[in-house]
């Protein structure tokens, strides 16, 4: 008789991960394994999040992955500096994988690729079918024409320095540094007094990165030159006066920002097939930030009595058009942020965001703006050309986007 489990998650990043962790933590009695094509889960990335993008109950069975938290953040623009004292974490990849590694034992495998998948079953390149009541397709972002997208691509390095850094928080945006063909600034986390990760990172458009790496950590970017990115961290370090001892690891990566699309076509694509994290397009659309979104759809999918394949593609998609829905106000900022203006003026737009209450920008990462606070972000003296601000709002969909662009 051929093995059926409960729930097979293909992909072991962030999204399915947390799906496997949580079902294991609330509802033991299912048989639900997890599919990894590396070597371990979660890649090699530091995930990072706002302590008010949680609730309590969130933040009870999350907090033992969580690798560094700090009481308050800082911002740098060139008219603008600014300590912001709302609490900031992240969770570091190995940390991820030694979780999943304990909590899931012989329900992970890893070094297994699937050659093809389908709502019930799974294809792997060996020739064996492994079959499942469903089936949650979590390998990162599915290109579609349905979607128009920006993107955030960036290159860190943790480094050891020879001497204390001096920071007590991160620096979450420091765009005092040249800008370029786009949105660009440099981001800093302090892990113990002598180490920390410094990314480079730019806001771009399509034609300036490999797509095909989106969220891979790894690979070509394309017209941002991986080497380009290194010595501008280490032209960062140096004018901080810091000076480095080793680079300890370095990790890279594109997210995407989206812009425009139809969310409707994007899940008929999906041919019924169960998604999850950037795959299902659950994500902070100005950020890329897909942490809360896989923490609430783990939630959600712990919650749901029937795990079969079409109970849980109808959740997961309803989750999703619900989130798009709500995104709308943050596409037309982000077309104004990519579209509007000349690209190295971009950071005016977040300069000025940065200059409103702290209550509301919380608000903003945690995609809870009320009203009120979408009419005060693009209230008064605006940071762009009127009529480009304008234009760029009017852009409906992928085509008219593209066309722009």
């Amino acid at each position: 008789m051929t093995a059926r489990h409960d729930l097979i998650l293909v992909g072991g990043g962030l999204a399915n991960g947390l799906i496997a962790l949580r079902l294991k933590q609330v509802r033991p009695e299912l048989d639900v394994l997890l599919l990894e094509q590396d070597a371990a889960p979660g890649g090699n990335h530091t995930w990072s999040f706002h302590d008010s993008d949680l609730t309590p109950a969130q933040w009870e069975w999350i907090g033992l992955l969580v690798g560094c938290r700090w009481a308050h953040h800082e911002v740098r623009f060139p008219q603008r500096r600014r300590t912001l004292h709302s609490g900031y974490a992240s969770i570091f990849s190995q940390d991820f994988a030694r979780v999943l590694r304990e909590t899931l034992g012989n329900a992970l495998r890893v070094e297994v690729r699937a050659s093809q998948l389908g709502p019930t079953q799974v294809r792997l390149e060996d020739g064996h079918t492994l079959h499942a009541s469903a089936v949650i397709d979590g390998r990162g972002v599915a290109t579609s024409p349905h979607l128009a997208l920006g993107y955030q691509a960036f290159l860190g390095q943790e480094l050891r320095l020879t001497q204390p850094h001096g920071l007590s928080g991160p620096i979450l945006m420091d765009a005092t540094v040249a800008q370029g063909q786009g949105y660009r600034f440099v981001y800093v986390l302090p892990f113990t007094r002598d180490t920390l990760l410094i990314e480079d990172t730019h806001y771009v458009d399509s034609n300036q990165v490999d797509t095909s790496q989106v969220d891979r950590g790894r690979g070509d970017k394309g017209r941002l030159d991986p080497q380009h990115l290194r010595d501008n961290i280490a032209d960062y370090a140096y004018a901080s006066g810091w000076q480095v001892q080793a680079m300890l690891r370095e990790e890279s990566g594109v997210l995407p920002i989206t812009l425009a699309g139809d969310v409707e076509a994007f899940w008929r694509d999906a041919h019924s097939q169960p998604r999850s994290g950037l795959r299902a397009g659950l994500f902070h659309p100005t950020t890329g930030y897909s942490l809360p979104h896989a923490v609430r759809l783990a939630d959600r999918i712990a919650r749901l009595d029937d795990l079969s394949a079409p109970a849980l593609f109808d959740a997961i998609r309803r989750e999703a058009l619900g989130e798009w829905r709500r995104q709308g106000y943050f596409r037309l900022l982000n077309r104004m942020l990519f579209l509007a203006g000349r690209p190295e003026q971009r950071w005016r737009v977040m300069q000025r965001f940065y200059g409103l209450p702290e209550p509301l920008i919380q608000r903003f990462y945690a995609e809870r703006l009320t009203a009120l606070d979408k009419l005060r972000i693009v209230s008064g003296k605006p940071p762009v050309p009127m009529g480009e601000a304008l234009r760029a709002a009017r852009l409906g969909s992928p085509h008219q986007i593209r066309t722009a662009k």
